[in-house]
Order: C-alpha cells, then structure tokens, then sequence
C-alpha cells in the first residue's frame, strides 16, 4: 500500500489502496443502479411474468409475447457476490415483431440529474455488470430516455456458454432531447432477452430518436425453451471508464429501495399494520388510520392488501374492504381511510388493522415505485 499526501479535492491521484486509486469519479454513490447485487428482494424468490412485474427489488421482468419465462433471485454468482437475477425460459416462442422481453430498471430523475443530458456538457456514462448464460452470442443492452423518445443500442457478447464474464459498455452522453431531473424516470436500463423488430434498434454508437427496448440482430433468448441468463453486478456510472462495484452495506441498499417500496405484514402470526379511530358512527367506511412507513418514499405511494380474507379490524373483527385516498406526509407517514365489508363500532372507537395469516400469508404493499 502506497500513500502521498491528499490533494485539494481531499482525494490524492496517486494514492493506491491494494492496487486501487481512488478518484473523484470512484468514490461511494457514483452507482446509478439500486440493488445491482441483486441482494435486496422484498416481494418473494421467484416469479412468473405475464407482463411487465416487479421481481427483485428495482428490477422489472418485461414480457409480452408467446414464451414463457421466469425470474429468480439465485445463489448463483461469481466471486465477490452472493446473489443473481435469473431468468429462465420455460417455454420458447418465435419472436415476433411486437414481442418483447426485458430485464428493466429505471432510475429516478434526481439520480442522473447531474449527468447534463439535453445539452452540450452531457456526460458519457459507463455500464458494467456480470452476465452468464446457457447461450452464446451478441445480446443487446439498452439505456433509454424518460419520456422513450431517445435510446441508445449497446451491444455485449458472451463468448462461453455457462460461464461468468464482466462486460462494459460505454455511452455517450445524450446532447438533446428534454430529461427528466426530479422525482419521475430519468433512464430506463434494459436487457434484451428477446425483443421484435419494432421495439429493436441497431448499435450505431450514437443515441437514436427512437423507443427501442433491445438489439437488432441480438440473441432472442427466449426462442430457446430451458435458456437462461444470470446478471449481477450492475454499475451505471458517470465517465467513461468502468471502476469496481460499488458494494454497499445491506442496510443502506435496503433503504434505498424502499424510497420505491415497502412490504408490511408476515408469514405467519399476528401482525398489526395500523392503529386507527373509526371517523362516523356505525359506518363501513371512513375509519382514519396513520400508517408509518421506514424511509421517505418518493412519491404518494398505492397500498395493496394481498390476501384479503387474511385482514380484520379487531374491533368486531370485521374483515377489510379496501383502502381510501392516500396521503403523504412528510414523506414518512401515510393518512388514509380504511373500509370494511359491513358497519361496525362508532366515532372515535379504536381500530386496529391486522393480518390474519391463518387464511395464508397476508401483507401490505405500500409502492411508489417509477
């Protein structure tokens, strides 16, 4: 280990730690990409898509078309990490024009605001990431604008089937166009696993004004019944050079999604979502509850009660209806009305809104996700 003295940016060039220098463009935070180590998965293990679902956490798993696929978050991984996406084809089709089949993230506007696109000082960014696969081939990753009027085609190969391999692309920075730089999409990342001609565009090495999804020309993954493909390591940077990924801590990177989602209830047990008082005497409808969520959250979030049987209001253990508006406050507690299936109690009586997961697992999932 070599060390000199720290420069005017508190970073020294020519400090090497175990081989590695650290630069401006290297330090903690230059990952655009949430739950890259595919680590952080909320919703479950496995997934069967039929449209566009989220899988691990950020992650999408596209589909439309005639295969059938799945995702997973898979133990399977090389040196330095222990989880993967997988997705697998359980059924191949041919790929049709409108079909398409992706792995996706986008990242929010606040989080590539400071890469300049739309103008001339546009920063050029760099794509890493493990990738292995039961396929050989040039196989197609993308990275498009919010409002899918812009893409840029790249283009990887994987060289040994079942064999883990780290690839790069680099991007230009994209000069025109209107960004997004708050709260909505600003780039969406996506995989091509199998993507149709409409949605395919060719690697130019520029950006297209187009909304392409995949690679013209690329491996169609999903045309193989029992073809897979593993991604891990996923690093989305400013600059034009690939640095090691940036490895947080499960806390940090747990809290980072759930700025997009957050799951409450348990697999078995009683568990109390909220505590509430009912807003009119003897009514269904109106029972105001205050639900704490444990990291501000981007945006109004939707609830979703899964398993519905599974939740009661204790008070008569009335079985749950559904959800009124939302609200957010302060980004960390929500206000919302609760209704249930018939009349009960009075004005100001206590509520206590809980799962029941006798009748199967049953949870609230509070989404603000992009």
């Amino acid at each position: 280990m070599a060390l000199s003295k720290i420069g005017t940016d508190g970073i020294s060039a020519d400090t090497a730690i175990n081989g590695f220098t650290p630069t401006a463009s290297n330090m903690a935070g230059r990952n655009r990409i949430i739950n890259g180590a595919m680590v952080i998965s909320q919703r479950g293990t496995s997934f069967t898509p039929s449209g566009n679902v989220y899988s691990l956490d950020r992650w999408i798993t596209g589909k439309n078309g005639g295969a059938t696929v799945a995702a997973s978050q898979s133990s399977t991984a090389p040196a330095g990490f222990r989880s993967s996406l997988l997705f697998s084809v359980t059924s191949g089709a041919t790929t049709n024009t409108t079909d398409y089949n992706v792995i996706q993230q986008s990242i929010e506007g606040y989080n590539t605001a400071d890469l300049a696109w739309g103008t001339a000082s546009a920063s050029p960014v760099t794509l890493s990431f493990w990738v292995r696969s039961s396929q050989t081939g040039t196989f197609g990753a993308t990275l498009r604008t919010a409002n899918n009027t812009r893409s840029y085609c790249g283009s990887y190969t994987i060289n040994s089937a079942n064999t883990w391999e780290y690839k790069t692309i680099l991007v230009p920075g994209c000069t025109d166009g209107t960004h997004n730089t708050t709260t909505g999409t600003g780039i969406d990342l996506l995989f091509d696993c199998g993507v149709g001609t409409t949605y395919s565009g060719s690697n130019t090495g520029s950006w297209q004004n187009a909304n392409y999804l995949g690679l013209t020309g690329g491996t169609k993954l999903t045309a193989t019944t029992g073809a897979n493909i593993y991604i891990t390591g996923v690093q989305l940077e400013a600059g034009s050079v690939a640095t090691p990924f940036e490895h947080r801590q499960y806390g940090q990177e747990l809290a980072l999604c759930q700025r997009y989602a957050v799951f409450l209830g348990r697999l078995s047990g009683t568990y109390t979502i909220t505590i509430g008082r009912g807003m009119s005497n003897g009514s269904s409808s109106g029972w105001r509850s205050m639900i704490q969520v444990p990291y501000p959250m981007r945006a109004t979030p939707a609830l979703t009660a899964v398993n519905l049987q599974g939740w009661n209001l204790v008070a008569g253990t009335v079985p749950f209806s559904s959800f009124g508006t939302v609200y957010l406050l302060n980004g960390l507690c929500l206000e919302t009305d609760i209704n249930y299936t018939s009349s009960v109690g009075g004005a100001n009586l206590p509520v206590y809104l809980q799962t029941v997961p006798s009748s199967g697992a049953s949870y609230l999932l509070v989404s603000a996700e992009l």
